[in-house]
């Protein structure tokens, strides 16, 4: 029985175990997300939130001690350059886990450990181009609203009285041509 053992095995020996999340780790800094299946993504999520936090405040220290645990020189420097400045004012809850679909070879349930806040640029630019095209919208509705003639508002209101009016029922009874 395995009572009060905290930790998955995930049936891999210590240290191929270690070695797997020092792989996904490394993998989840470069892409900022990673989908892996929950179990896996739980016991991920304490190791990637620590490095965050360690990164908070660089000195070479920190920086050794996460090359340590990462395998990539660039993974270290993204995390102290871009990842760790963006949570400085957050004191944890740097990343959560979405499920997102059953794997249909094992059956296994899937999740994308992310990052919560998203990089500035691409939401700043995706908030701007989002923003721009509901202008854009409203900007042709007013021009199509002040430009139309009056046979252009008749045919839409036309239209929108076709769509409301209900056809004739005849109560089962056979209609009359003369009736049509």
């Amino acid at each position: 029985m395995r009572h009060l053992n905290s930790f998955r095995r995930f049936d891999r020996n210590s240290s191929h175990r270690k070695s797997m999340f020092r792989n996904m780790a490394t993998s989840f800094f470069m892409a900022e997300r990673f989908e892996t299946t929950v179990e896996k993504a739980k016991d991920l999520r304490p190791i990637v939130e620590r490095l965050i936090t360690v990164a908070g405040s660089d000195t070479l220290a920190n920086r050794r001690y996460v090359l340590s645990i990462l395998l990539s020189k660039s993974a270290v420097a993204k995390l102290f350059s871009d990842i760790a400045p963006r949570f400085k004012s957050r004191n944890g809850g740097y990343t959560r886990i979405v499920r997102t679909r059953v794997r249909p070879g094992d059956a296994a349930e899937m999740a994308v450990l992310e990052l919560v806040e998203k990089k500035a640029s691409a939401e700043g630019a995706a908030a701007s181009e989002s923003a721009s095209s509901d202008a854009a919208g409203a900007k042709k509705a007013k021009k199509a609203k002040s430009s139309g003639t009056k046979a252009a508002g008749e045919k839409a209101t036309k239209r929108a009285s076709e769509k409301k009016a209900p056809a004739k029922k005849t109560a089962g009874r056979k209609v009359k041509d003369s009736e049509k």
